[in-house]
């Protein structure tokens, strides 16, 4: 630990959250150097929805590697890229009746977002992009300028422009349409929003904290681009790839993306690797007008392969987290009532949001010292944010669940009489 105080640089944020020195991993738990056991609801925020180290995947990758295949290969062709792809027709596309072109745009989530926005203004001639309140889709220049968090963008350290920030479903409450306030400003000549190049929207804004769309939002946002040329960018960098239920999540909606960007769980092992899809008739790209150096992570595309074949070639895994999802929901909505708060998410992306923004920290850091993870989030990482593994068994998530009632319990009462939880308690009154 102390190379890491002593060499490693101070905008490092996870191990301070969670303080251990990790050794192995292995399904929904992790070990440290001494061999405590943690039990992982953090999921590496995201990258992680078929646990660690799963044994069909690494035996994949490890025969990959022992046979000496190509690991880096930029955008040639590949055996690894041609069976990802082909699965990925076979198993995602075909079945779904989507028909999308599949671009590598570099290994992360930001990548996937950068290059949509490129080729959405590109496409469109136009300049603007609308992205919602509280979003969040990466830390690159580009990704920022559509990113709500004001610490984050700050960050950036230039003006991020080129965009506008609309309010999301819920922003102002129920019963405010904020669909019909951005179509009133799309329409007035006289508002000063320009005609956009595309809307880019999460369908739960999980950093922003787990934020859901409706179905109806949903739609009648991709009703309002259609109406105004402009394009429809779904962000599922997080809450795809299974952990709303289905693997997209918009599927159950009936909305069509003209792009959407996919990274995180995609290689299904913790590889960088991600993906933009668009509709055919946007591939307007002239070769290597945006490109990048490890886009041809062939170890990923080897585990996302055999991740899709395994997962995603029957429902059974959307099943199982349908049941489970249910059950945390349960569970979450009874702390809700018990002790205050508010109850959010969809599918396996659920928490409970908090008056006081540092109630979820201190419950956060209780589950640690009982050996558990779990991350926060929103704009004061005020929400208890929870993304176990979409493979865990039943037991190890009513264990974490406990631990979780037992840590809320912990924090509000060690609070009761504390002045300065006084604004919680009203809130939660």
């Amino acid at each position: 630990m102390n190379v890491i105080a002593r060499r490693e640089s101070e905008v490092r944020s996870y191990c301070r959250t969670f303080p251990a020195t990790f050794s192995k991993a292995l399904g929904s738990k992790l070990w440290d150097g001494k061999g405590a056991e943690y039990l992982d609801f953090f999921s590496g925020a995201g990258s992680l929805n078929y646990g660690h180290n799963h044994p069909a995947l690494k035996d994949a990758l490890v025969s990959y590697i022992s046979g000496n295949g190509i690991a880096h290969s930029l955008d040639m062709t590949t055996d690894a890229k041609c069976r990802l792809l082909e699965a990925f027709e076979r198993i995602i596309l075909e079945p779904r009746k989507m028909d999308y072109k599949v671009m590598f745009p570099g290994p992360t989530g930001t990548n996937s977002v950068e290059s949509a926005l490129k080729l959405a203004r590109k496409v469109t001639g136009r300049s603007l992009v609308i992205s919602f309140t509280n979003a969040f889709h990466g830390m690159t220049l580009g990704s920022l300028a559509v990113t709500g968090n004001e610490m984050k963008r700050n960050g950036a350290g230039v003006p991020l422009g080129h965009t506008f920030c609309a309010p999301f479903d819920g922003y102002f409450g129920e019963g405010v349409d904020t669909i019909a306030q951005i179509e009133t400003m799309l329409s007035d000549g006289s508002s000063g929003l320009d005609a956009p190049a595309a809307f880019i929207v999460e369908t739960v804004q999980a950093e922003g904290g787990i934020n859901v769309a409706s179905g109806s939002w949903l739609r009648e946002l991709e009703s309002l681009a259609r109406k105004h040329k402009a394009l429809l960018i779904v962000d599922d960098v997080q809450v795809g790839c299974g952990r709303t239920g289905l693997f997209f999540s918009f599927e159950e909606y009936g909305i069509q993306p003209d792009i959407i960007c996919l990274s995180k769980s995609l290689s299904a092992f913790g590889l960088p690797l991600a993906l933009t899809l668009f509709k055919p008739e946007l591939d307007i790209w002239k070769p290597g007008e945006h490109n990048g150096t490890f886009r041809g992570n062939n170890h990923a595309f080897v585990t996302a392969a055999k991740a899709l074949e395994l997962f995603w070639s029957h429902d059974s895994l959307s099943r199982a987290v349908s049941l489970k999802a249910a059950i945390i929901e349960d569970r979450l909505r009874q702390c809700a009532r018990r002790y205050g708060g508010e109850w959010r998410g969809r599918g396996m992306i659920q928490g409970l949001a908090f008056g006081d923004s540092s109630v979820a920290p201190a419950i956060s850091a209780a589950a640690f010292s009982r050996g558990m993870l779990v991350e926060t989030s929103g704009s004061q990482g005020e929400v208890l944010k929870l993304l176990p593994p979409l493979t865990i068994d039943e037991s190890d998530l009513q264990r974490g669940l406990n631990t979780i009632d037992t840590c809320i319990d912990q924090v509000l009462s060690a609070r009761k009489d504390s002045p300065r939880t006084t604004r919680t308690q009203e809130v939660m009154a």
